[in-house]
């Protein structure tokens, strides 16, 4: 054999043997990627399992429930659907001894939060022996404050803001702007309030009225709501019900809250069961994705008449 030859296949050995590494070393890599993310599952399904066993009432002694409610109260948020389902979870569970909901939100929708308001009393009936008390970190507004009212008793800190006990509907009106720029409006509807806050066209006293009166009405029902969770504890005054914001220094002696505390002194001092449990309903990622997508579609039929307990 030659030497060129020879050399020839030196160089397909030393090549074919690196194909070889090569492809050993990748084995290796994708079965240690492998292991890595089942190592990683089997701790996600390790934690996942242990707080369910302590939602199970596997702590000795007892807990207090906690949930968090954080933010504005929306349905793009899912919020009400999350509290309902945190409520429900923690007040079966056979450990809970008492229910704080932790509560830093400036308000959102008036139906939503209906909804947790009436939730709250429901489980109370089920489960008298089961208090529920709303700890304010800075804020609690409006719907928030609409969910709080159905609570046994509510803790504030002093700089808390607490109240706003109103409604509001807003929007914004082009009609001028559109006579600048020579913009003609073409709207046509079948039935005549169809366009009722339509800010491209002018303004219709019947509609506003009738706006009013809807937002009345929505008052009417939180204060109702208010008037029932709180009673006699709540003071006379004219400003109480007129949307007005007070500090928690300010709203403990008007009768908005009873009293400061934490979510850690209230469970230690109030509940006596120092030991909390979260019981937070938190989105997983094919459920963040969904939302995200409905919220885009949405998006495009959304009415311009949103009413809100800002």
């Amino acid at each position: 054999m030659s030497d060129t030859q020879n050399w020839e296949r030196q160089l397909l050995e030393k090549l074919a043997s690196a194909a070889l590494a090569e492809q050993r070393r990748s084995r290796q890599w994708k079965i240690f990627f492998r292991l890595a993310w089942l190592a990683i599952i089997g701790l996600i399904a390790a934690s996942l399992f242990m707080r369910g066993e302590e939602k199970a009432g596997g702590l000795s002694g007892g807990h207090t429930a906690v949930i968090e409610l954080d933010g504005a109260i929306t349905s793009e948020s899912d919020t009400g659907n999350k509290m309902i389902k945190a409520l429900d979870q923690a007040f079966r569970d056979s450990g809970t001894k008492g229910v704080i909901i932790d509560a830093n939100s400036p308000g959102g929708s008036p139906v939503l939060s209906g909804m947790v308001y009436d939730e709250i009393r429901r489980l109370k009936k089920l489960h008298a022996n089961v208090p529920v008390y709303v700890v304010v970190s800075e804020v609690c507004a409006s719907g928030c404050y609409y969910i709080a009212a159905a609570a046994d008793k509510i803790y504030v800190d002093k700089a808390s803001i607490v109240g706003s006990i109103g409604v509001l509907s807003d929007g914004f009106g082009f009609t001028g702007a559109m006579e600048k720029l020579g913009i003609d409006r073409r709207l046509k509807t079948a039935g005549e309030n169809k366009a009722m806050g339509d800010p491209f066209s002018p303004v219709n006293p019947k509609h506003d009225a009738i706006r009013q009166q809807l937002l009345d009405d929505i008052h009417a029902q939180f204060i109702q709501a208010v008037e029932t969770g709180r009673g006699q504890r709540l003071k006379k005054d004219p400003q109480l019900f007129s949307g007005m914001v007070w500090l928690g220094e300010k709203a403990v002696p008007l009768g908005l809250a009873d009293g400061y505390g934490t979510v850690a002194s209230v469970a230690r001092d109030v509940v006596k069961a120092d030991k909390t449990v979260d019981f937070t309903q938190q989105d997983d990622f094919s459920s963040r994705v969904a939302r995200r997508i409905g919220v885009q579609f949405a998006g495009g039929v959304k009415s311009l008449f949103d009413t809100k307990l800002f």
